[in-house]
């Protein structure tokens, strides 16, 4: 089913791609109901919706038939929060949000790979860590802006999905008392997901019952603006031969910075071994 969500997305987005007329910074889509191409339950589906409604990013929503599929289409900003982002000095990367919907995708991958939490590091508006408590997993976002944490302890009134205003590097992970969980790392290998993924698994190695026990997610690119890594891995198989990790699938999904372009942005899945 993932890779069937994920497949019908990307040509979802192509399609809304070519007719959107707009003029917003950041734009999505989420389906309104349940159907063939996407087969999501229509309470996870609300949930995802009032995600989207109740979140400051967005400004306007209207209903929009894409191919085959009735849709509502969420504009934004996220300027204020990028900006501020950015001031951190310990900021590995700023704020650039993935589609909620593959969000969702992402966080069914480690359902379905029996995952118990979920771990969005560098969470942004939290919304990888809250699709994970919509389909009943343990979830914690970690985010160093304090700004966009406030945020989330919003959307938190919908589900609680236990931001914390932290930097992910040096926070204890102990505290959480994790069993099973998968990282989700935000931020490209090359715009500081190096340094911020080398210190969080340096955290988690250093906890013995986790070091074996963990799962990994790393948001690659294929633009060429970027160096290619050598081990390829959309920037990631350097990062993935040196720490041990055992590379599991790619899926492509939709963000907001791929928006224009022809290629999506390639997740790699790892686990610790």
């Amino acid at each position: 089913m993932v890779e069937h969500l994920a497949k019908n997305l990307v040509e979802l987005k192509k399609e809304f791609s070519k007719m959107y007329d707009g003029g917003s910074q950041i734009q999505e889509i989420i389906p309104k109901s349940k159907s063939e191409l996407f087969p999501i339950e229509d309470h996870d589906l609300k949930l995802l919706h009032e995600f989207a409604t109740k979140n400051p990013i967005y400004y306007d929503s209207f209903e929009k038939t894409i191919g085959q599929t009735d849709c509502i289409v969420y504009e934004g900003d996220i300027n204020k929060y990028w900006l501020n982002s950015i001031q951190h000095s310990s900021s590995r990367a700023p704020f650039s949000p993935t589609w909620i919907m593959s969000g969702y995708i992402g966080a069914l991958f480690a359902k379905k790979f029996g995952y118990s939490e979920v771990i969005d590091i560098g969470s942004g508006d939290g919304r990888i860590a809250f699709c994970a408590k919509v389909l009943g997993l343990e979830s914690y976002s970690i985010e160093i802006d304090d700004v966009l944490v406030e945020l989330q302890k919003q959307l938190t009134t919908i589900l609680d999905f236990r931001p914390f205003c932290a930097d992910a590097v040096h926070f204890d992970y102990l505290s959480l008392n994790l069993t099973h969980p998968i990282f989700f790392i935000g931020g490209l290998a090359q715009m500081g997901g190096i340094t911020l993924s080398s210190g969080v698994l340096e955290k988690i190695y250093s906890i013995p019952n986790l070091r074996k026990n963990s799962g990994w997610v790393f948001a690659g690119t294929h633009s060429k603006k970027y160096t290619p890594d050598p081990k390829n891995k959309a920037g990631w198989g350097t990062l993935i031969e040196k720490n041990n990790l055992k590379y599991v699938q790619t899926i492509s999904l939709p963000t907001v910075w791929t928006f224009h372009e022809p290629d999506e942005t390639p997740y790699i899945f790892a686990v610790s071994r």
